[in-house]
């Protein structure tokens, strides 16, 4: 496998279907450890990452599912539009020139 390819934040899919994101690449160590879209985490050497023959993919739109955090997560109601509650600090300052 090209190095070049290991990149802390790339997503690749294995031969499983699984969608997988590199969180962590230690050159040196030769380490590479991976996050499932499913959350679990697993480390790797070089040699092991290879054998999976893993291939690049965009990062999958609903990227959540990676740190399984779930709508209650947000502490806010989502599907409840803002209104007119939004402050913009910029709207304080002075516009004289």
């Amino acid at each position: 496998m090209n190095a070049a390819r290991i990149k802390v934040g790339a997503w690749f899919k294995t031969n499983e279907g699984q969608n997988l994101e590199i969180v962590a690449y230690d050159a040196e160590e030769g380490s590479i450890e991976v996050q499932f879209y499913d959350g679990t985490v697993e480390e790797y050497d070089v040699e092991d990452w290879e054998a999976l023959e893993v291939r690049g993919i965009a990062p999958p739109e609903d990227w959540a599912g990676s740190y399984d955090i779930s709508k209650d997560d947000y502490g806010v109601d989502l599907d409840k539009p803002a209104g007119d509650t939004h402050i913009n600090p910029l709207d304080q300052l002075d516009n004289e020139e």
